[in-house]
């Protein structure tokens, strides 16, 4: 059994790919993808993703402001109060990014540490997007306590140091269909070295199909090629993959399987 963990359910092509979620949920029950955490990145989109995930128990869910959606409206009232929703097991996806948008750096820190502050007050673990922001995103990290609600460094394409930091801190790596690439030899690299009881698997659908996928839109049923490519490069079968980033899964969101 597989979890994505992470994946945007409801930036999904429900128009000409898929008939509707429950479509999209089978799929992936068919290639052993069981759970899922559908990752919000603003606040206006929230409601209306939470509607369409209610009806299932094995999909949860996360609130955040996206970094590149920094400008896009906060409320941290209305952001405590979507945070506190049950089916809410992690705050983000945060954190920073300065490769797309440099110029809304000192806004998305301010973010980043309200919603990191968020996660440590109600115990639940943060969901950090980083991208050329290394030194800033392990400062704030560190600066606001996040060692106390713990998370995880999603869709990682960072350096083996970056990793190891975030792991000192409680953090577990998530890995995407990025390391299939033939231009991601770093990261491939990098995975080897991971210890796998840190390790996640997620899709970001609707972006970054992996290998042989690459170049059509991502879907939760495809996180079955990411595990296979871990367990490639870590010379371990595909059935330690699955057993270890469940339970990791599962352990870092502090959730019983339903």
């Amino acid at each position: 059994m597989l979890v994505d963990s992470h994946c945007h359910l409801d930036k999904l092509d429900y128009d000409k790919l898929h008939t509707g979620i429950d479509d999209v949920l089978n799929k992936a029950k068919e290639r052993g993808v069981e759970y899922f955490l559908s990752v919000g990145v603003t606040l206006a989109a929230f409601p209306k993703m939470m509607e369409m995930i209610a009806p299932y128990d094995n999909v949860f869910a996360s609130c955040g402001i996206h970094p590149l959606d920094v400008e896009s409206g906060y409320d941290s009232e209305q952001f405590k109060a979507y945070a506190r929703h049950e089916k809410v097991v992690a705050i983000g996806e945060t954190g920073l990014d300065y490769h797309y948008q440099p110029e809304t750096a000192e806004l998305q820190q301010k973010l980043f540490r309200e919603q990191a502050r968020v996660a440590v007050e109600l115990n639940k673990p943060l969901i950090i997007h980083t991208r050329m922001a290394r030194e800033d995103t392990m400062r704030i990290l560190r600066e606001e306590g996040a060692e106390k609600c713990g998370g995880v460094l999603h869709c990682f394409t960072e350096d083996l140091d970056m990793a190891l930091a975030a792991i000192e801190l409680g953090f577990y790596i998530s890995i995407s269909g990025i390391v299939t690439f033939n231009t991601a030899s770093d990261l491939k690299n990098v995975v080897s070295k991971l210890p796998l009881d840190r390790l996640l698997v997620e899709t970001d659908s609707p972006f970054l199909a992996p290998i042989p996928y690459r170049g059509k839109q991502n879907q939760p049923a495809y996180t079955r090629e990411v595990a296979q490519y871990i367990a490639l490069l870590k010379g371990i079968s595909v059935e330690e993959v699955e057993q270890a980033t469940t339970k990791n899964f599962f352990t870092l969101f502090s959730l019983a399987k339903q």
